[in-house]
Parts: C-alpha cells; structure tokens; sequence
C-alpha cells in the first residue's frame, strides 16, 4: 500500500465551498425532516481531490465519515459526529456507450438527470421510482427501486465504481470482482465514499401510461394476470377518500376512493414522431424518464417491507386488515411494487422475486405504533426492509434474512478495517 501524505486541517478548508462553512454549528436534516445531525465537519467536495483530501482528514484525526445524497432517507443512514460529505457538487453524466448499453455518472448526479442525456445518445435508464431527486450513489446504496416483476433495482445495473476507501485510496471495483461488486451494489455507505458509478441502461423507449381505479376486490381478482401483463405494475390501496391527495395524486373523479386502488400500468409504445406525446391525465405517452415520477412531492416518512411475491397479496390484506381493525387513523395509501431478484449481497431482492409494501404517515405525527404492529404483523413472511427507510432490522434478523451478510461484512473490513464509514446505525448491522 502507498503512503500518502495526509492533509492537515487547511487543506480541510479548501474542500469546503464559501457556502459550506465546516464547524459545529452546521446542522443536517433530512428531506422528511425526521432525522438530523451536528456533525464536526461539514463538506461539499467539487473534485474528486477535494473529496480525497476530506477523507484523509478524517482518517488522520481519527473522525468518522458519512456520505449524504439528497436526504431522502427516513433511516439514521447519515448521522455522524464527525465529517459529512455532501456530494452534490460531484454531478455530471461522464460517459455514455450505447454498443454495451452502459452510462457512467459522477456520485452527486439525480435520477432525474439522466433523463436528457442519455436520450439524446439514444439510452434510457431501464427503470424509476416514483421520485427521481435522488443522487444515483444513494439509490445504489439503499436499493432504491421501480415496480416490474421483470426489472431490477438501480443497485442490479452497476457494473463499476470508483470509491475512497478506508486506506484514504481511490480504488476501482468492475466486473471483473463479482466479489467485491456484489458488496458495492448495495452498500450503505459503509466501503468508502463513492465518486463515479458505471451503470448497465436500455436502449431508448416510450411509455403509455393508463390509470385506473378499480375496487379492492377488483385489484384482488386480477393480482397475477396485472403482475404478468405489464412492463411496470402498481397501485396505492386507499382506506378513505381522501388518501391519494396526501401523496398529490388525483382520484377517481366522481367516485370515493376508499377501498379502491390507484392503478398505475406503464407499457412500452411506438412512437414515430415526438407530436404523438400526450400529456393527458391518466393516459400520458412519454418518454420513459417523464412517465415514472409523478406525484410524492409532499415530505413525509415511510416504513418498506419486502416479502416474498408468493406471499404478497397475503401480506397486503393482512396490512388492510391491521389499518381497519387497529390503526384506522392511517390515513395514506399503501403501495405495492414488483421488483426482480438480484445477487447484491445486502440487497433487499437478494435471491427472491420480491412485492413491495409501502407505510407511509405523515411528519410531525407519531408513527412509531404503527410502524411496530406492522413490523410485527408482517414478521411471518419474512420480511426485508428499504434500507433508506424507516425499519427495524437487527443484526440477528439480517443473519436470518441474508445468506451473504458473512461476505459483505468481510469485503466491508477489507475496505474499511477501522470502520471511518460506519455510524451506530450502520455499525450494529454490519459493524
């Protein structure tokens, strides 16, 4: 291993942009605002050296170090007391192939900026969530998702990464390293700060969008024939009439939407000339990156648990019946999405076809009793959880839930032996 150097506090400094003073005085918050911190040091690197120098600051001053994105997690995956590197001055799309169908961005690029760019080399990201401000190295890190029985989690799509380690070096990890790449697709920031992923994308393509509200016991009759019949599947389950405009979705109009879903079904379309775009509510023909996000611009936080496809629509009833009988002030939708298995050590769709169970409540409102009874209801199908949403996986239930915690935990030591990368959150999962 070389020997570098290590910055003292000066070079710490011109890390930090004029509008990002480093101090204790420095408060983070998350998007939801229910998670915050006071870290020692706050910077927002703008080259890659600059996030280098910060790195081996910390490791010199023996000071822990986290990563934030754009703060949409509802877990403790930020908090630090020590340096906090706010990567979103690292953004730009940095390369495109469209023989291999491959994209690569710098950590600090969103979701939604990829759109344009890779359109216009004739790719498209394969697919979205319903909200695209994220920056790409924090979807990668908590298995951030879509819906489509047959498409993949962002962390499925990389392919490479360049990341600071815990040694205060740039390494590269590529295909060539299943090992280390099936660590590193789903990683909760616990190898080291990343600075530029790789990841495998589409060849471009429109959507035709329908929305639909069919009843409850309508959604139930056709649950696997929707599964199997649409690229992207999904809906919101409404206890009362008034759910879908919590999340800034419309309902059905003349119809009350308790008991009913918002439906949404997206399918590929043929479009020959860009003048056949329409922008109709509810029947909307697009490009891919305009359909996915949609709604959701409201904070709020969320509990997502992951079961098997086989047991989903138990489960969900199971959810609907908890909602009715013992927490009938939830007033939100519950979501459900479809995600493909993958091989990411940590992912949440780690060997198993998985249907995605969506809580969500509102900030400033105590959802800690419901949050729990849910966990404890859905604890009889094996649950997993949404690594950037609220939950409460131990290190017992993960020895249980993931065949490969052995593995990741090792590769993480390799990476990062004296653990700068972990918080207390991270550290009692995978410390």
């Amino acid at each position: 291993m070389t020997t570098t150097n290590l910055p003292n506090n000066a070079a710490l400094a011109r890390a930090a942009t004029p509008s990002a003073p480093f101090g204790t005085d420095v408060t983070w918050t998350n998007w939801g605002g229910n998670q915050s911190a006071t870290p020692a040091f706050t910077v927002r690197p703008r080259t890659e050296q600059e996030a280098l120098d910060a790195v081996r600051f910390a490791i010199r001053e023996g000071l822990p170090v986290r990563a934030v994105g754009s703060g949409h997690s509802s877990s403790p995956l930020v908090q630090t007391g020590g340096v906090l590197m706010d990567m979103s001055a690292l953004s730009a799309i940095t390369g495109t192939d469209k023989g291999r169908r491959r994209a690569r961005a710098l950590a600090g690029t969103t979701i939604s900026a990829f759109g344009d760019p890779l359109w216009e080399q004739g790719l498209a990201l394969g697919n979205q969530g319903d909200i695209d401000k994220q920056q790409i190295a924090g979807a990668l890190s908590t298995s951030t998702h879509g819906s489509g029985k047959d498409l993949g989690s962002f962390s499925s799509s990389l392919r490479w990464v360049k990341l600071i380690n815990g040694y205060g070096e740039i390494v590269e990890i590529g295909e060539g390293q299943l090992r280390e790449l099936r660590a590193a697709q789903v990683a909760l920031g616990t190898l080291g700060v990343f600075l530029e992923v790789e990841l495998a994308v589409e060849d471009r393509y429109y959507l035709q969008e329908e929305i639909t509200y069919p009843t409850w016991s309508e959604t139930a009759a056709t649950w696997q024939t929707d599964i199997d019949a649409n690229r992207h599947y999904s809906f919101l389950w409404c206890p009362e009439d008034g759910s879908c405009e919590l999340l800034d979705l419309p309902g059905a109009p003349g119809q009350s939407m308790a008991n009913r879903s918002y439906t949404k079904r997206y399918n590929i379309a043929q479009v020959q000339d860009e003048r056949e775009i329409s922008r109709t509510e509810g029947a909307r023909l697009d490009r891919s990156y305009r359909i996915y996000p949609g709604g959701f611009t409201t904070p709020f936080h969320e509990l997502e648990y992951f079961v098997p496809s086989e047991h989903g629509l138990a489960a969900v009833e199971a959810v609907q019946e908890l909602i009715r009988t013992k927490h009938s002030a939830q007033r939100y939708p519950v979501e459900v999405r479809w995600v493909k298995a993958d091989e990411g050590y940590m992912s949440q769709f780690q060997g198993r076809d998985t249907t995605v169970i969506t809580l969500t409540t509102e900030p400033g409102t105590d959802y800690w009793p419901f949050f729990r009874d849910a966990d404890a209801l859905l604890q009889e199908f094996e649950p997993r959880a949404h690594w950037g949403k609220i939950h409460f996986m131990t290190r017992k239930r993960l020895e249980r839930l993931y065949p490969e915690l052995d593995t990741f935990i090792q590769i993480r030591r390799e990476f990062d032996p004296r653990g700068i990368f972990l918080n207390d959150h991270t550290r009692a999962l995978v410390g």
